[in-house]
């Protein structure tokens, strides 16, 4: 398991392509069933998912070369959270709104970047970018699915899950309608963090997105990661760079 976790075999690849593509799967069941009614299905599927998070938690600890820090990692406790969620899924439906702390679970992902920025010309190119809108979306889904499990049944305007989204977005863009509020003073600080740290993520968007491309590549001289995609020398000391390109600027 160590080999597949940190290795960089053809293998270890394919094996950590698998688990970002079940991160998301994972995320977009989360988000789906908020629409669902509790049937039968739907709660054997929040099983399921609660056992394939385990048995993944499971081979993790066990590839992992210190055990100790995986424990200290907000991943993992996140992810006992969401295990513990869906686990009980047939028994409470108290501990639901933990079920979207598994989107925490994409910044693992991270893991894999260095694999991405090899095999992917794409990813090279608007690594920065994707990251941004990573950061931003992970926000949105943690925030709506907090909004959407304290306010539903309590709160009118809030009926399903995108009713949840519209606010957060309201919220985070500081367009503010009224139509939909969270009364009280749970609600209220819920909609400071919202705007505060949600602003916060979607300038730095912003700013990635007007901001000229830029190409990772490590000055050899002075050590400066960001240049110009076209750049022939460092901006900081001059030296001559040899940005790997495919012809395309």
């Amino acid at each position: 398991m160590r080999h597949l976790y940190c290795g960089r075999s053809a293998n270890s690849r394919l094996f950590l392509y698998a688990l970002l593509v079940f991160d998301l799967v994972s995320l977009l069941f989360i988000i789906g069933t908020s629409f669902l009614p509790r049937s039968e299905l739907v709660r054997g599927l929040d099983v399921t998912f609660g056992v394939a998070f385990l048995i993944e938690l499971i081979l993790r600890m066990a590839g992992s070369r210190r055990v100790s820090r995986e424990l200290l990692s907000i991943t993992t406790w996140t992810d006992v959270a969401a295990i513990v969620s869906l686990l009980a899924a047939t028994a409470s439906e108290a501990a639901g709104f933990l079920r979207v702390l598994r989107t925490f679970r994409l910044l693992r992902t991270y893991r894999v970047v260095q694999f991405l920025r090899e095999d992917s010309v794409f990813f090279r190119r608007n690594e920065e970018l994707l990251i941004a809108i990573i950061n931003l979306s992970v926000f949105v889904f943690i925030m709506t699915g907090v909004v959407y499990e304290t306010q539903r049944g309590v709160n009118p305007g809030i009926k399903n899950y995108a009713d949840a989204l519209y606010f957060t977005i309201t919220a985070l863009t500081t367009t503010g309608f009224g139509d939909i509020t969270l009364p009280g003073t749970p609600g209220r600080m819920i909609t400071v963090v919202i705007m505060i740290f949600g602003v916060t993520l979607f300038l730095n968007l912003a700013k990635v997105l007007f901001s000229p491309s830029k190409v990772r590549f490590r000055c050899p001289s002075c050590g400066l990661l960001r240049h110009d995609i076209d750049a022939v020398h460092c901006k900081a000391c001059g030296t001559v760079l040899n940005i790997p390109d495919e012809g395309a600027v």
